[in-house]
């Protein structure tokens, strides 16, 4: 009942930026929080950033100043800035949102199938 559609990967040298964008769609009622999540090789998922629906935001500490999280609520979309980026920072990166579906109003976590954020050096 709920997609997400990730757009924006791809390659980059270090020290450049991409922005990373999440459309949710299908029959929402109301998008609470949305998020970023990242899966290095050989490493578990990390949350990166997670923005609620009054627009306070989180960040991990290893992006923070360098990353910013923010959405359009009129777009059910949330956005990723990447900025300095580094090698470390490769990854598949995951946007995550909470849902309430139409008519039944049922409260869905859906996540979006990823997309691959590489960081040259």
């Amino acid at each position: 009942q709920v997609q997400l559609v990730e757009s924006g990967g791809g390659l980059v040298q270090a020290g450049g930026s991409l922005r990373l964008s999440c459309a949710a769609s299908g029959s929402i009622a109301s998008i609470n929080a949305m998020g970023w999540y990242r899966q290095a090789p050989g490493k578990q998922r990390e949350l990166v950033a997670i923005i609620a629906g009054s627009g306070s935001t989180n960040y991990a500490d290893s992006v923070k100043g360098r990353f910013t999280i923010s959405r359009d609520n009129a777009k059910n979309t949330v956005y990723l800035q990447m900025n300095s980026l580094e090698p470390e920072d490769t990854a598949v990166y995951y946007c995550n949102a909470h849902a309430v579906v139409l008519v039944s109003h049922r409260y869905l976590e859906v996540w979006g199938q990823g997309t691959l954020v590489t960081v040259s050096s």
